[in-house]
């Protein structure tokens, strides 16, 4: 018999798309939400990485695909979306495809300015709005969870546009939150720290990023699991009341240390 904590946090009547599937925390999150019982569908740019992230879900006995979409592009988003409600109508959206710049604003060309804008923050807003007009459409609410940063409310030397770009993410959270209410869209964000991860290896691997452990309260960087709580939290029903949230798991990076 299912007890009620396991009613709260069970996803099987779910499909849940991940944007930046293959790589990374978006690996992660695949795992955790197959494990709740969700079906998950893993979207990115590199089918090869997808598809190695989708049979690792497999294989432990989850259910996942595959598609291919660009984030940035809204061609392919629309596409995208389609062709996942085509594989079971989605429900769950994690925006969680990212990018960064490492050049201070001086050195920042607009190329990449405009790269890391586009995928960070616009391509969450053109993946979230394709998702709810489906939901609207056949009148089914449903969860986002934006992945935003730490630096989405503190700065840092020498991450471009990235620190605008999560900070951008967490107002959108609060204005999908407020405008998809309406259809029963509950929208949040998590504010990740530093972690083991692809997109931060070269910094992490940096006299700066060794720094950074000293600045950290937990004294340590965190590992992808270490989200598992907070992402299956906001994404079933154990925060049907929450909207608009933001909710950090940074081993105390954020804390105004005086």
């Amino acid at each position: 018999m299912a007890s009620m904590f396991d009613e709260l946090f069970d996803m099987s009547d779910d499909t849940v798309l991940i944007t930046g599937g293959g790589t990374g925390l978006g690996r992660q999150f695949a795992q955790v939400l197959a494990r709740a019982g969700a079906t998950v569908i893993l979207s990115g740019r590199r089918m090869e990485k997808l598809e190695e992230s989708a049979q690792s879900v497999r294989d432990n006995g989850g259910r996942a695909h595959c598609v291919v979409m660009d984030v940035s592009d809204s061609a392919s988003v629309a596409r995208g979306v389609e062709a996942c409600n085509e594989i079971s109508p989605v429900n769950v959206l994690i925006n969680n495809a990212g990018t960064t710049s490492e050049n201070v604003l001086l050195d920042l060309d607009e190329q990449s300015w405009d790269c890391v804008l586009d995928t960070n923050l616009k391509g969450a807003w053109m993946v979230g709005r394709e998702v709810v007009r489906s939901l609207a459409a056949c009148e089914r609410g449903g969860a986002i969870v934006n992945i935003a940063s730490v630096l989405g409310s503190s700065v840092q030397k020498g991450t471009g546009g990235y620190c605008p770009s999560k900070a951008g993410l967490l107002q959108l959270t609060r204005q999908m939150a407020l405008e998809w209410a309406r259809f029963k869209v509950r929208v949040n964000a998590i504010s990740p720290g530093y972690y083991h991860t692809d997109i931060a290896a070269s910094y992490l691997d940096s006299d700066a990023g060794k720094a950074l452990l000293r600045r950290i309260p937990a004294r340590r960087l965190g590992e992808p699991r270490e989200m598992d709580a907070a992402l299956l939290m906001l994404c079933s029903s154990a925060s049907s009341y929450m909207t608009g949230s933001a909710v950090n798991v940074d081993g105390g990076l954020s804390l105004p240390i005086v």
